[in-house]
């Protein structure tokens, strides 16, 4: 599953996209030449043949549905304008949404901007690990129930090499439509503009699991709307912490169509 609970206490090259694949510490091993060649809790990373060859097939699927919808995508951050200089910035969207941002990303940017998703550890994150590599996107491993410091450091690893990061704030196991602080600890520390992706449908399918999890039915209309970036002040207090954190919480919520 997506992941975004970190448990936090209080450049690439132009015209290319991120086909690549890692977790946490293969990007240590790639960025660091300190950084020992695998890392004492990489056992802790789950995954297997089944979940890989699940993932690549969820993927391709996902694919060749979005290739029939209506899709409307809009930006109003300046992330699809190659000489806008937009920094790397945290893209949040909620977990049951995720569906149709890969190949609505791809379609603004995906030329010209590099993205990794944080996944749980879990054999699900693998799934989901494999499944946004279809559409070129890397991913970093790690939840609040495992390696949430090893993934805290990977996403500021990510942001300080030009990488855009994707995190879902109710992810991995809910409540849904709740905010988790992490993120905004993230944007905080790094000074990365957060952007909040809303995605809005016409006709879809809703799971029955914690998130009622969203596929949008073949031919449909899907919405999707990167919002202008949210930049945070890196001296708030634990008042003023909770307040962004409500304020971006309801702008989430009002962007859906199921609250």
């Amino acid at each position: 599953m997506l992941a975004e609970n970190i448990g936090l206490r209080h450049d690439p090259a132009p015209g290319k996209t991120s086909s690549i694949l890692f977790t946490l510490p293969d990007f240590c091993e790639m960025h660091d030449p300190v950084t020992p060649k695998r890392s004492k809790n990489a056992k802790d990373i789950r995954g297997d043949r089944k979940s890989t060859v699940l993932g690549w097939l969820a993927g391709w699927s996902m694919k060749l549905l979005a290739a029939t919808l209506r899709l409307e995508v809009r930006e109003e951050c300046g992330i699809s304008t190659p000489d806008a200089e937009v920094p790397p910035v945290i893209y949040i969207l909620w977990h049951n949404r995720f569906f149709t941002v890969p190949p609505a990303w791809g379609r603004i940017c995906g030329s010209t901007r590099q993205c990794v998703a944080l996944t749980s550890a879990s054999r699900d994150g693998n799934m989901v690990a494999h499944a946004m590599a279809v559409f070129g996107l890397g991913a970093i491993r790690g939840s609040s129930s495992r390696r949430a410091v090893a993934a805290l450091v990977g996403l500021k690893r990510a942001l300080l090499e030009g990488f855009d990061v994707c995190l879902t704030p109710d992810g991995p196991r809910g409540p849904r439509y709740k905010i988790q602080g992490g993120f905004l600890k993230l944007a905080q520390t790094t000074g990365a503009p957060i952007v909040p992706v809303h995605v809005r449908f016409s006709s879809a399918w809703r799971l029955k699991t914690w998130d009622r999890f969203v596929i949008p039915k073949p031919f449909s209309r899907v919405e999707v709307v990167f919002s202008e970036a949210i930049t945070l002040p890196r001296d708030m207090d634990d008042v003023d912490f909770e307040v962004e954190r409500l304020r971006i919480e309801t702008l989430m919520i009002n962007g859906t169509d199921d609250a």
